[in-house]
């Protein structure tokens, strides 16, 4: 067991909201074994940007772990060659240039159709009226799943995404988590009865064509779906939030004065959709006096990193003309996150730029509440577009 201090924290205030606690323990002890959690947590940005990458000590491969219990070991929970081979796999689907050449279009086109129905309303939710459909529908596409509808992509990426957040155990919870994967699994199945076109480019056709077993193909799509839908869902209706929150950032937006990148670069420094990654302890190690153990739990909290005060001036301040080089929302090491490109390019140059264009006279309205440590992001955004 790690020589790690001991800092208590009120799990439902930190479910709320982290940040404020998370700062306490950067200035405190960056580097701390929380009991709520079971895990030690580590705060600094620079630490997490060392640890990550000494993947033989910190693994990602966690047998007893929630995400490999309630959905397979996908490349995510697995270490060096296994985890290239599998992720060399899957290249072909998220590349940049199958983004640019074969996503963006099909991003372009649903998202078209979400705005146009939009247009007959005066008024509705970013969230499950934008946000969850854009995002869903980029990953039908993605994955293979077309025969699959948005609503339930959206459902049992939530659901397992809720799964591998149960630290405290709650049977409900996974009983629905488990609902979730076997939708997915007869999804999987239907779809490959059907017949898969040799040029397709989605993960489902690209993974059989590398060799892959159909345990790691399935366990790499339902991967895909618990990051790829609820992570830029957040993101967007977070986005769009931050923006209306502060009209004078929209306007420069609009003038050309910043771009769509460098907004969503600061949202996602700011608040970060993922706000964690686990790893398990293999080996007796030492770092800055303190001892990690053997199989010891340890969360590396990139929301905290992101947050950083000696990284990042004014770190919780929303500023779009920042540096962000620096951030870690992607992750550091070698488990960089493989859909980086996609999501960039569904909510820069799809998503945002076409809601803003298409209604000029948004705006908020009612209050807007955040939640979620894990995984963090709007649970409604009500607005308006009536000129």
């Amino acid at each position: 067991m790690t020589n790690a201090p001991v800092f208590d924290i009120d799990f439902t205030a930190f479910r709320q909201n982290p940040y404020p606690i998370l700062e306490d323990m950067r200035r405190q002890a960056p580097i701390a074994y929380v009991p709520a959690l079971d895990a030690v947590l580590v705060t600094k940005r620079d630490d997490i940007f060392t640890l990550e990458k000494r993947i033989g000590i910190f693994s990602s491969d966690q047998p007893e772990g929630l995400m490999t219990r309630l959905m397979g070991q996908n490349m995510m929970r697995k270490d060096g060659p296994a985890h290239q081979l599998e992720r060399k796999a899957i290249f072909p689907t998220v590349s940049p240039k199958t983004v640019k050449n074969v996503w963006r279009a099909c991003f372009q086109s649903a998202t078209r159709e979400i705005i146009d129905r939009l247009k007959t309303e005066r008024k509705g939710d970013i969230v499950t009226d934008f946000a969850m459909p854009v995002s869903a529908q980029a990953l039908k596409a993605m994955t293979g799943l077309t025969n699959m509808t948005w609503q339930e992509m959206d459902r049992v990426s939530q659901g397992m995404i809720d799964g591998c957040a149960n630290y405290v155990g709650d049977a409900g919870i996974e009983a629905h988590c488990n609902d979730c994967t076997e939708s997915i699994d007869w999804h999987i199945s239907d779809r490959i009865r059907q017949g898969l076109p040799d040029d397709d480019m989605s993960l489902l056709t690209v993974q059989r064509q590398a060799g892959l077993t159909d345990e790691q193909m399935r366990a790499n799509i339902k991967l895909a779906i618990s990051g790829g839908q609820n992570e830029p869902r957040d993101a967007i209706a977070g986005i769009v939030w931050a923006l209306l929150e502060y009209p004078d950032t929209l306007e420069n937006l609009k003038m050309g004065e910043i771009s769509y990148l460098q907004v969503f670069e600061e949202f996602t420094r700011w608040i970060a959709p993922i706000g964690m990654s686990p790893r398990r302890v293999t080996q007796i190690y030492k770092y800055k006096k303190i001892q990690f153990d053997p199989n010891d739990k340890v969360f590396l909290m990139f929301s905290s990193g992101n947050r950083d005060e000696s990284i990042f001036d004014d770190p919780n301040q929303f500023n779009p003309y920042r540096d962000t080089s620096k951030s870690i929302t992607f992750g550091a090491g070698p488990h960089f996150c493989a859909g980086a490109w996609a999501s960039k390019s569904l909510i820069v140059d799809v998503a945002i730029p076409m809601l803003i264009e298409s209604f000029p006279s948004l705006k908020l309205e009612g209050e807007v509440t955040f939640t979620g440590w894990a995984f963090r992001g709007p649970l409604t955004v009500p607005v308006d577009w009536r000129n």
